[in-house]
């Protein structure tokens, strides 16, 4: 269910004005998720139905461009995702879909189906064991590993967006990912806000020297991706 709505957001897709509506639901459980609340105590929010979002939506039709499904994971809810995909298109918006890469199938199918446009997933950590610290519990990698291909397939337009949480991103790690991902499109490394990390012990892993780091992560990611940019930087 969407229980959380941005109506207008300039942040959320690279070079366009959209709305973002935010899923309840997720199958990891990342220790650094900055909308763990909305996951782990839905109830605390209000369901917002389609009707109250295409009656929005109408009203910004020339104004905004586009809808992005985030969450939680979006792909937690197959046959709402199909639905509602097909009601913003109707209405004459693209979609872009956040997603966590581990549901390669039912991806497959909204992009063969021409439901969405862009596609935003993660890379949290190397693809082994160290993936399963990432994401909170342990995972099927071989999914993500799918989405990958898929996404670099070139079916549609795409990113890849590292958040480089200390302890878990490092030189090290942004080299393993490079390799990984290596002729991508886009890889977006996103700086680690740690005040509202689900887990206590992320609340205080940001780094007085850490920020600067970033600029060092974007030096090696360009090794590997020739498109890489820095997300939340101060």
């Amino acid at each position: 269910m969407i229980r959380a709505i941005i109506k207008t957001s300039l942040i959320d897709w690279d070079g366009k004005i959209t709305t973002v509506l935010f899923y309840d639901k997720c199958n990891f459980l990342c220790p650094f998720c900055q909308n763990w609340d909305l996951i782990m105590n839905p109830e605390k929010y209000p369901v917002i139905e389609w009707n109250q979002i295409a009656q929005d939506l109408k009203k910004k039709k020339g104004w905004i461009d586009g809808v992005v499904l985030t969450g939680g994971e979006p792909l937690v809810y197959k046959k709402d995702v199909f639905e509602l995909c097909q009601k913003v298109k109707d209405l004459g918006f693209a979609v872009k879909l956040d997603t966590n890469g581990a549901y390669p199938e039912v991806m497959r199918e909204l992009i063969n189906k021409k439901l969405i446009d862009y596609v935003a997933m993660d890379i949290k950590a190397p693809l082994d064991k160290r993936y399963h610290v990432a994401a909170g519990k342990k995972i099927d990698i071989e999914n993500i590993k799918k989405s990958k291909a898929i996404l670099m397939s070139d079916l549609i337009d795409y990113e890849f967006r590292t958040t480089c949480v200390p302890g878990i991103i490092d030189e090290s790690t942004i080299h393993e990912i490079g390799k990984v991902i290596k002729g991508a499109k886009k890889w977006a490394l996103q700086a680690y806000i740690p005040d509202n990390a689900y887990k206590e012990e992320y609340r205080k892993k940001l780094e007085t020297d850490y920020i600067p780091s970033l600029e060092k992560f974007q030096i090696i990611a360009k090794k590997y991706v020739s498109n890489v940019i820095l997300r939340g930087k101060t």
